[in-house]
Formats: C-alpha cells, sequence, structure tokens
C-alpha cells in the first residue's frame, strides 16, 4: 500500500515526518530518493525532531554517517550514499553491524547500496513538482 501528501511548505514536514514514522514501525530503515535538492535531507531533519533529536547536523555527507541516541536507549543512524562508489566501501564502513542493531536507518542516495538494502524498508520518493513537493512512500 502507497501513500502520498504534496507538500507546499516547509511548514508541511512535520507532519509529514509523523505520517512516516508511522507508517514505518515494522521497519525502522527507512530509504529517501529524489533530485539533488529534492528536500531528502530536510524532511530527514524533521523526522529526527519527531524522534526526539534536539540537534540535527544535516547530511553526513563527508562522513557517510551521522549517529543520533535517544532518551528510549535507540538512536539513528544517517548515511549518505551519494559518495560511494561500491559495495565494498559501503561493507567496510561497518554496514551489516549497522542493521543488526536495534535503531532507525535513514538512507540517502540507496541506488548506490541497492544490493546491500535489507529485504524490508520503507521507500519514500521526493518528486519536486513546481514550487511543492510530492511525498509518496511504500513498504517494500
Amino acid at each position: 500500500m502507497s501513500d502520498s501528501v504534496v507538500s507546499h511548505s516547509i511548514d508541511d514536514l512535520s507532519l509529514i515526518a509523523k505520517q512516516i514514522v508511522l507508517e514505518s514501525r515494522s521497519s525502522k530503515v527507512i530509504v529517501f530518493v529524489g533530485e539533488l535538492g529534492a528536500g531528502k535531507t530536510t524532511l530527514i531533519g524533521n523526522i529526527c525532531h519527531y524522534l526526539g533529536v534536539n540537534e540535527y547536523l544535516g547530511s553526513p555527507t563527508f562522513s557517510l554517517v551521522n549517529e543520533y541516541e535517544l532518551k528510549n536507549n535507540s538512536g539513528i543512524y544517517h548515511f549518505d550514499c551519494f559518495r560511494i562508489k561500491s559495495d565494498e566501501e559501503m561493507l567496510d564502513i561497518g554496514w551489516d553491524d549497522y542493521l543488526q542493531q536495534n535503531k532507525w536507518i535513514f538512507i540517502e542516495w540507496p541506488e548506490k547500496i541497492q544490493n546491500l538494502l535489507p529485504e524490508h524498508f520503507l521507500l519514500v520518493n521526493i518528486k519536486v513538482v513546481g514550487e511543492n513537493r510530492r511525498i509518496e512512500w511504500e513498504m517494500l
């Protein structure tokens, strides 16, 4: 089942973030697809704030992963795979270990590691439509 919403402004993202988190409860892995500048990082920031992150650092473009602790002894790993060149590079940073932990995993540019994605995850697709963003999500 697929859901979608149109975001007319950045103010809409708090509600959209809540909807996405509620939809993804069966899998804590969420992948974000969209062109450069579509708003993937901004939406992830809103999701992080909804989950309880007070200080969001933005996209981990150069570090590949940012980690955030949550009050319930859980946490969030935010990956930006834009610069990943091979599956081996992702495996070398401990990808399998990240997947084994009971933490949220948010992935920008998942097409770069398509072979390494878990069997089930929530796919969030962001499309720019004029001044708006169409955000669709589906559990795979």
